[in-house]
């Protein structure tokens, strides 16, 4: 007698149909991860992202990388959907959300000592519900170094000395024409992609930079005999890590920045190579008097634009915490007489 087959229950042929449909999740699909990275897919940053990639994996998460070597067209194709997470500049992140796009305001932090606590602040748990933010969640930031003005003439060594000089700013952003107009600068409103353009062929005077930036747009070409980098930063600027909140496990989030903390020191070793990788007779310093007054100018910028409605005055806080954790002599540090406890009352 030929063997009967089992029937199949209608709960199984439901299963199937609803399969067959493309109705039912899988696992196999590949979430989208566009990277930044201004040298592609042969870059620091992009090759830092396929142990991201590994690690993602493990919690049982696909993800397939995409390099973008302009992060204004990244930003488009992850607002569009076309990316399902995304790795960009903090200025870009911004938007997204405010409370973590304030890390890269000017002034804010001074060092990479205080960039490494900073990024330690960002993983705590505490802070997971400041990373929701419109349906988009910001999974980790990293650090990806300093932005100096690099100066097509080296007597531009200081903010006041940029008064009527032409500086590039980044098209998108509304803070950057606010700082240099703060300073009587002329802010140029460029893309991105075209800011070392501008800069090399003398269109404008100063263009801040980090130093991620400084071999891919050839920024020594601009330099050239009579420029130089002033090294003191006006930002310390992050790469930030989003997705859209609902295309993930409410668990990843917490997952993915306490991994990509992990590697905040892989980061600033990036950036260090990075700086090493300029000509030493390139740097301009200065004086300790100068920092002072520099750090002292920028805080006054960075509270005006405060003001404006740009940055998150609780991040603000916390990073102000890190800061004088580092040096409690920071002008700001220090408490004014009408900040001091009081005394403590006394009996007769």
């Amino acid at each position: 007698m030929p063997t009967l087959k089992p029937a199949r229950t209608p709960a199984c042929l439901l299963f199937l149909l609803l399969l067959t449909c493309g109705l039912l999740p899988t696992q196999a699909m590949a979430q989208l991860f566009c990277v930044w990275d201004p040298l592609g897919a042969g870059g620091d940053y992009f090759s830092l992202f396929k142990d991201y990639q590994l690690a993602a994996k493990r919690w049982g998460i696909n993800i397939d990388l995409k390099p973008y070597v302009d992060d204004t067209e990244l930003d488009a194709a992850f607002r569009s959907g076309q990316c399902d997470m995304a790795s960009m500049i903090g200025m870009h992140a911004r938007q997204y959300n405010q409370f973590t796009g304030t890390l890269d305001a000017p002034g804010v932090l001074d060092s990479y000592a205080e960039v490494r606590d900073a990024m330690a602040v960002m993983a705590s748990p505490k802070l997971a519900k400041y990373m929701l933010s419109n349906g988009y969640e910001v999974v980790g930031v990293m650090p990806i170094g300093a932005s100096y003005p690099v100066v097509r003439d080296r007597s531009i060594n200081s903010l006041e000395r940029a008064a009527g000089k032409k500086v590039v700013v980044m098209k998108f952003d509304k803070t950057q024409p606010m700082l240099a107009e703060d300073y009587k600068a002329i802010p140029v409103a460029v893309d991105p992609a075209k800011m070392g353009d501008a800069f090399n062929k003398g269109e404008v005077d100063v263009f801040i930079a980090p130093m991620v930036l400084y071999k891919p747009m050839e920024l020594y070409k601009g330099i050239g005999t009579t420029g130089g980098i002033v090294r003191r930063p006006l930002f310390e600027l992050s790469m930030q890590v989003l997705v859209h909140s609902d295309k993930f496990p409410a668990d990843f989030g917490q997952k993915s920045r306490e991994y990509i903390l992990t590697q905040t020191d892989h980061a600033l070793g990036i950036i260090h190579n990075q700086e090493a990788d300029v000509d030493p007779h390139f740097w301009i310093y200065a004086m300790h008097n100068e920092l002072t007054e520099w750090k002292t100018n920028m805080r006054s910028t960075l509270e005006h634009l405060t003001k404006a409605g740009y940055f998150d005055r609780h991040m603000l806080a916390l990073l102000k915490r890190v800061r004088c954790k580092e040096d409690a002599q920071e002008p700001d540090c220090t408490p004014t007489p009408d900040q001091q406890p009081a005394a403590a009352a006394t009996h007769p």
